[in-house]
C-alpha cells in the first residue's frame, strides 16, 4: 500500500485526506483553521498528527494545492474587450484565478498597480493579426520594469518582438520575468486555453507561493502543486471523462462550491454542435471552464448575496437582509440557533442559483429577416448529468436541506431562459475528494479516478 497526504491550504480552513495510491480508498480526512496569522503550516502539522497513526508510521509524501492568503490574483491584459481581453478573462478564471483588473487597448498602468496582480496574462490578436497593441503593451510593462510575472499568450507571430521588448528596455535592462504560451485566440470563434493554463500554473508555482510569505519553511513551496480551483477543475474534468472504455466518467458535470467570499462554479459540459450554430458569440464556449462570483458567498459576501437575489426576483425571506449584516460583521459565525441554521441555508440557495445562473448561457427569441428564430449564447447546461456541491454549508447541512440548496439551481430556468440543468443527480463532496483527485490525477490517475468515482457511483 502507497499513501499520500493531499492537502488543501483554504483562506479559512486547511483541509488533508490521507489516499491509498494503489486502490485509490480514502483512509482518513481531517480538517483544521488556517493558520494565516502564524505560519501556514502549523495547521498543516496539526493535521498530520492526527492522520499519522492511520499512516502506521510510515514517511508519507504529501502533495498540496492553495488557495489561501487571497488565492491567485490575475490581470488581463488585451486588444479588443469582447475578443482577446474576454478570452484572456476565461482563460485566467479556468486557471484558478481570480480576475482583479481587465485592460483593452492600451494597458492602464496606475489601474493595473492598484489591482496588486499575481500574474498578468498579456493577449491579443489572432496568429497573423494585428499585433501593435499586444506590442505597445509589453512595451509599456518593460518602460516601468514590472517586476511581477507575466504569461504572454497573443499573437504567436509576433512573439519573438514582443520577447524582445520584454527582455530588456526598461531603464536598469532588466527585463521583466515572463513565459510565453499559445495564443489563446489563434483565429476569432477559436478559443485555446490548455497552453496558458499550464504557463500561469508554472508562474504560481515559481513566483507566487513564496511570494505571498504564508510560511518561512522550504517544505511549503516544494509540497504545493497548483491554485486549489486550479486543482478541482482537473478532478472535475476527469469525473466527466473518465480515463477510457473501462473506466468511463459520469457525463456532463457541474460543480458548485459555496465560500465565504465566493461562489465557484466549475463545469464539464459536451459541447452541441447545433447549439455552436445558434450563438453569436466572437469568443468561443469551451467544454471545460469555471466562473468566479466574488458578489456571492456566505460570510464576507452575505450582504451583496441577499441584494443580487432581491434584484433578481428571488425569494428572499424579510429578516434574511439582517440576517446577512450579521455574518459580514461576524465572518467567523458558527449558527447554532434554527432561525440562524435556516439563514444559513437560504444564503446558500440563493448563492447557488445566481451563481450556476450566471455561469449558464440563455436563451431568447428573435425576429430577423429569416423570421422568429431562437437565439442561444454561452453554455447549455439542460443536460447535465450530475451536480455536485462544495462547502462547508452545505458538508454541514443534513442531506434533504444540501438537496434542496443546490435544487436551486436546477429547473427549466424561468422568465430570464437560462439553460440550467433540468434533472441533474444532486451530490455533496463531504470528504473533499475532488481536491483530493485533482492532486493525484497527473501520476496516480487511476487512484483519482477512484476517488472522484465514489461521488457518482456509489451514491447511483
Amino acid at each position: 500500500m502507497g499513501l499520500v497526504y493531499c492537502v488543501d491550504f483554504g483562506s479559512t480552513f486547511t483541509k488533508a485526506a490521507l489516499v491509498d495510491t494503489e486502490s485509490g480508498a480514502l483512509v482518513g480526512t481531517a480538517s483544521h483553521p488556517t493558520t494565516l496569522d502564524t505560519d501556514i503550516l502549523d495547521g498543516w502539522d496539526a493535521l498530520r498528527a492526527e492522520l499519522a497513526p492511520l499512516a502506521g508510521g510510515a514517511e508519507v509524501p504529501v502533495l498540496a494545492c492553495s488557495s489561501a492568503g487571497g488565492g491567485l490574483r490575475i490581470a488581463v491584459v488585451g486588444n479588443e474587450e469582447l475578443v482577446t481581453a474576454e478570452a484572456g478573462r476565461r482563460v485566467a478564471l479556468s486557471s484558478g484565478g481570480r480576475v482583479v483588473h481587465v485592460s483593452s487597448y492600451d494597458v492602464d498602468l496606475a489601474a493595473l498597480r492598484n489591482s496588486n496582480p499575481d500574474v498578468v496574462l498579456l493577449v491579443g490578436g489572432t496568429d497573423g493579426g494585428n499585433a501593435e497593441v499586444l506590442l505597445a503593451n509589453a512595451a509599456a510593462l518593460a518602460a516601468v520594469e514590472w517586476a511581477g510575472p507575466v504569461v504572454v499568450a497573443g499573437n504567436s507571430e509576433a512573439a519573438d518582438e514582443v520577447t524582445a521588448r520584454l527582455s530588456g528596455g526598461g531603464l536598469s535592462g532588466g527585463g521583466v520575468p515572463f513565459v510565453v504560451a499559445d495564443n489563446v485566440v489563434p483565429q476569432i470563434g477559436v478559443l485555446r486555453p490548455d497552453g496558458a493554463r499550464a504557463a500561469i500554473r508554472e508562474m504560481f508555482l515559481a513566483h507566487v507561493i513564496g511570494g505571498k510569505h504564508l510560511s518561512s519553511r522550504a517544505d511549503f513551496t516544494s509540497m504545493v502543486r497548483g491554485a486549489t480551483p486550479d486543482v478541482v477543475l482537473r478532478a472535475v474534468d476527469l469525473l466527466a471523462a473518465g480515463l477510457g472504455p473501462d473506466q468511463p466518467g459520469a457525463g456532463d458535470v457541474v460543480v458548485v462550491d459555496v465560500g465565504g467570499a465566493t461562489t465557484d462554479v466549475h463545469s464539464v459540459v459536451e459541447m452541441d454542435p447545433e447549439h455552436l450554430g445558434l450563438g453569436r458569440e466572437v469568443v468561443a464556449t469551451v467544454p471545460v471552464s469555471r466562473t468566479v462570483e466574488g458578489d456571492l458567498g456566505m460570510r464576507w459576501s452575505a450582504v451583496p448575496t441577499v441584494e443580487a437575489a432581491q434584484e433578481a426576483g428571488l425569494e428572499v425571506p424579510v429578516e434574511l437582509p439582517a440576517a446577512a449584516l450579521r455574518r459580514r460583521a461576524d465572518p467567523a459565525m458558527v449558527p447554532h440557533e434554527d432561525a440562524e441554521q435556516a439563514a444559513d441555508l437560504q444564503i446558500a440557495s440563493a448563492a447557488v442559483a445566481l451563481a450556476v445562473r450566471r455561469h449558464a448561457g440563455r436563451q431568447r427569441v428573435v425576429f430577423g429577416a429569416d423570421g422568429r428564430l431562437i437565439e442561444r449564447s454561452g453554455k447549455d447546461l439542460r443536460e447535465v448529468d450530475l451536480l455536485i456541491g462544495s462547502g462547508g454549508v452545505l458538508r454541514h447541512a443534513s442531506p434533504r436541506d444540501a438537496s434542496t440548496v443546490l435544487a436551486a439551481a436546477t429547473g427549466e430556468g424561468g422568465d430570464g431562459g437560462w439553460l440550467l440543468p433540468r434533472e441533474p443527480r444532486l451530490v455533496v463532496d463531504d470528504d473533499y475528494v475532488l481536491a483530493a483527485a485533482g492532486l493525484l490525477a497527473e501520476h496516480h490517475p487511476d487512484a483519482a479516478y477512484a476517488l472522484v468515482s465514489t461521488l457518482w457511483r456509489v451514491r447511483a
